[in-house]
């Protein structure tokens, strides 16, 4: 098998940069021997076909290094936050199958209890190793490489999770390559060949734990290189863009609001002209700050809707947007839009519904380990909703409206009411709670919980405490407001639009 474009790059190029992060730059053959590295230390810790590895890394060079090594040696690697709780890694390490758990400083503590109550073990980096710790630098030169990574173990991409309406996270493998590749070789060769980005350097700027961020490997393996950045603050942004003379990124909604809020002299001194391809996702732009960025950056936007569960359904260039305000674009193949009513019935042009997609069984939805969430998905065999309501108007531009789904949108990340709900019922002077989303001027939308407290009406700080102590605190309503009782709609059931309506000031419930 033909060398991979990273592999070329470490012969042809070895010392210019490939990976960068806010602490180091690791030259492409540097990258090369730590990717080599780790995927045989990998397939020490994880020597079955179905074990899995933790990544809980930071935005940081060893994350990439990690999620990059599984790929290569056939051993699937978990996407996870670094701000989950200990029983919420635990709980997804149980449900991926993990036997191993890579982690960051910023998720030191979690990952050491989830480590020590699953007997796994724990490599750090960024910080000194605690506990029975790992070190991550000392782990990889101790790795024996005497001995090629095998290229015949099955492909194993990445497993993200997407927390879930019924309250409990669910995973789902990353839609990077589709038909039949089989072998984790013939993977990363299908990956390289289809990198989504333009060539020169790429920006990472969101966290690494979501699928749109996680697509730089497919930059990086065709041989591009790829910058990161530790957080996202507006201003280093644009210096890594004019340094590094950045071509492509990812971004959300929020990104966008806080470079819009830089003083006009900070923005003009640097050169954003080097980008070709903004491409931006997660939620609903608001129409004026999308035509801020593109009168900014000029028309390099480009929007994708979908989800991490099927990938890209619809996309929209600046240009088309232009012309089109308001739209996630056309449907992009294999996947056919349809609309339909409440019976099922399709829906001509022009006419509001609930959105859904056809596709081939290899690129339907699909939940790791759960079936019954999965069949959910579908309203019928191949017909998939991510669950959205919208249109589609007579040029098959597609229009979101509302959204039929118990979820929220802040910041680009899908957060599920259900989880937080879970958690607050349990509180003893809690009846009954329904968390909805309501506006936010920088995230788009954040969590509100509407609680019906039993005699004693509980503090909102003990409220929040108690969220917190359970889940990340990004999945914790911001608000909480005291109401008599919750409304429900004629059949009994909790009506969440109807609770979202008096916080909004259209009929459209949702950001954007």
């Amino acid at each position: 098998m033909s060398l991979l474009p990273l592999d070329r790059r470490a012969r042809e190029t070895p010392d210019e940069p490939a990976l960068v992060d806010d602490w180091e730059v690791l030259s492409w053959s540097g990258l090369a021997d730590q990717v080599a590295r780790a995927a045989a230390r990998l397939l020490e810790i994880a020597p079955g076909p179905h074990d899995r590895v933790v990544v809980l890394g930071d935005n940081a060079i060893p994350t990439v290094v990690a999620h990059l090594a599984g790929l290569r040696a056939g051993v699937g690697t978990v996407a996870a936050s670094r701000h989950l709780t200990p029983g919420e890694l635990v709980d997804q390490i149980i449900d991926a199958g993990a036997t191993g758990i890579i982690a960051g400083p910023s998720g030191a503590g979690a990952a050491l209890d989830a480590a020590r109550e699953l007997g796994l073990p724990l490599v750090m980096h960024g910080a000194p190793a605690i506990g029975h710790a790992f070190d991550w630098d000392l782990w990889l030169a101790a790795a024996r490489t005497e001995r090629p990574v095998p290229t015949d173990r099955p492909a194993r991409p990445p497993l993200v999770y997407t927390s879930g309406t019924t309250g409990r996270a669910r995973g789902t493998e990353v839609r990077w390559v589709s038909g039949p590749v089989t072998g984790s070789a013939a993977y990363l060769a299908a990956m390289a060949a289809r990198p989504g980005f333009p060539p020169g350097p790429h920006l990472v700027c969101g966290p690494l734990q979501h699928n749109a961020p996680l697509t730089s490997l497919r930059h990086l393996a065709a041989g591009q290189q790829v910058v990161v950045l530790g957080r996202y603050d507006p201003a280093i942004f644009l210096s890594r863009v004019a340094k590094w003379r950045v071509t492509s990124t990812v971004m959300v909604p929020t990104h966008f609001q806080r470079l819009l809020a830089l003083p006009e002299e900070l923005r003009a001194r640097y050169d954003v002209s080097s980008l070709a391809q903004v491409s931006h996702t997660g939620s609903a732009c608001p129409p004026d700050v999308k035509r801020a960025m593109i009168e900014w950056f000029g028309p390099v936007l480009t929007e994708s809707y979908g989800a991490s569960e099927a990938g890209t359904v619809a996309r929209i260039t600046s240009t088309e947007w232009l012309e089109h305000p308001g739209s996630v674009g056309r449907v992009q193949p294999p996947f056919e839009v349809l609309v339909t009513d409440d019976d099922g019935r399709p829906l001509p042009p022009g006419e509001r519904g609930l959105l859904a997609f056809r596709a081939p069984e290899d690129r339907g939805v699909r939940y790791h380990a759960d079936p019954d969430k999965t069949k959910a998905a579908y309203l019928s065999p191949g017909v998939f909703t991510l669950g959205d309501i919208g249109y589609v108007d007579v040029d098959g531009y597609i229009f979101i409206t509302d959204r039929a789904a118990d979820v929220v949108v802040s910041g680009g990340v899908n957060l599920y009411p259900a989880e937080s709900e879970a958690v607050l019922r349990q509180h003893p002077a809690v009846a009954e709670v329904a968390v909805i989303g309501v506006p936010d001027p920088d995230f788009g939308e954040s969590l509100r919980a509407l609680v019906v407290a039993t005699a004693d009406e509980p503090q909102t700080a003990e409220l929040d405490s108690f969220c917190r102590d359970r889940l990340a605190a990004y999945k914790c309503p911001k608000a909480y407001e005291f109401v008599p009782e919750l409304v429900r709609n004629a059949m009994g059931k909790l009506d969440k639009r109807a609770m979202r309506r008096p916080f909004w000031h259209s009929e459209r419930t949702i950001a954007g």
